[in-house]
């Protein structure tokens, strides 16, 4: 697994993993609950992870719909 989306944004992760699941990439979200403990404040980045090979293709495909990635 490869990390392919790092945000606190608490809608950020179901979109992309919406968008995805579309495409036939399989995710898996990281840190969701760590994220909720602390309530609405969104201090803790939760993660998005893919498999490695379908990471260039996940990054391609969230870019095309505007949503950003670092690196």
């Amino acid at each position: 697994m490869k990390e392919l989306l790092r945000t606190t944004d608490p809608t950020l992760i179901p979109f992309a993993t919406a968008l995805l699941d579309g495409e036939g990439i399989e995710t898996f979200a990281m840190d969701v609950h760590m994220s909720t403990l602390e309530g609405s404040i969104g201090i803790l980045p939760q993660r998005l992870m893919v498999r490695r090979e379908d990471h260039f293709r996940a990054r391609a495909i969230l870019r095309d719909n505007n949503i950003g990635l670092d690196g």
